[in-house]
């Protein structure tokens, strides 16, 4: 009888245990695009990203992701500008570097100086029940020795990592998979064909949710077997003339939903910026 009574009581353990690691915490975050200070005027990106972090802070999110093309030429003066202004947000915010900000075929110094001013080019986080991995999709786009290969093998070993899989999974990085279709050939604004039927099959496996990304410029909504891959709008210029502007995600467990956020106003009065 107390063998029975303990086991009763250990089984319900293991489940009352089982149902709180299940339960997740609703949440929401932001993904901006292409900040890419120098792009549609050094003052209009400039004020542009500004006018974000404040509209932003106005929020209740967790926190901010910036799906790579931080500043449109690399240096010292647009990569401070750039980390002055994000150091504006009240929450975290993660970046993954752009082809603008390694270049569209990265070399050991290009990575080097990423490294060294933004940070690392790509790592994990977690929030609330959910696992994020930022990419360098730039490895992906172009074959670079001993880098790309590296990125490879990080990014399978952290997809197949239990603690990362059993969390639903959003990916991050700066170029899409594909615009329109699948099979679509590539180009300049997709990754190559064989890369993207690699990575599709690796989130299919390793339970990604969806998959966030920049570079074109305007927003891009495609569904692959149930999987988001999102390219939003940028705060710098929409190529189709479309508003300028981010997209917030609301997660409740396995549900990830987002909408489009257009900024306020893309003209900033001088009195705005020195109250920010």
């Amino acid at each position: 009888m107390v063998q029975i009574n303990k086991y009763i009581i250990i089984s319900l353990l293991i489940f009352f245990i089982s149902c709180t690691e299940r339960k997740q915490i609703p949440f929401s975050f932001v993904q901006l695009c292409d900040t890419q200070l120098g792009t549609g005027g050094y003052d209009h990106s400039l004020n542009s990203f500004k006018m974000a972090v404040k509209q932003i802070n106005k929020l209740n999110h967790d926190f901010v992701v910036i799906c790579g093309d931080l500043v449109n030429n690399p240096n010292d003066s647009s990569f401070s500008d750039f980390k002055e202004i994000m150091k504006g947000f009240k929450m975290p915010c993660y970046t993954a570097p752009g082809n603008h900000d390694v270049g569209n075929i990265p070399n050991d110094t290009s990575l080097k100086y990423y490294r060294k001013t933004i940070g690392k080019d790509y790592y994990k986080f977690k929030n609330k029940g959910y696992s994020f991995i930022v990419t360098n999709t730039q490895l992906w786009k172009v074959n670079v020795e001993n880098e790309s290969k590296k990125h490879d093998n990080w990014f399978k070993k952290t997809l197949k990592d239990k603690s990362v899989n059993d969390n639903p999974v959003v990916v991050i990085g700066h170029y899409p998979l594909y615009l329109e279709t699948f099979e679509e050939k590539e180009a300049y604004y997709n990754l190559p064909l064989t890369k993207r039927k690699e990575i599709l099959n690796l989130f299919k496996q390793y339970n990604v949710k969806a998959y966030l990304t920049g570079h074109t410029h305007e927003t891009v909504i495609n569904n692959y077997e149930n999987i988001q891959l999102i390219s939003g709008s940028a705060t710098s210029k929409n190529f189709d003339k479309s508003p300028l502007g981010f997209r917030v995600w609301k997660v409740r467990l396995d549900t990830i939903t987002h909408y489009f956020e257009p900024l306020q106003s893309t003209i900033i009065e001088k009195n705005d910026l020195e109250n920010n």
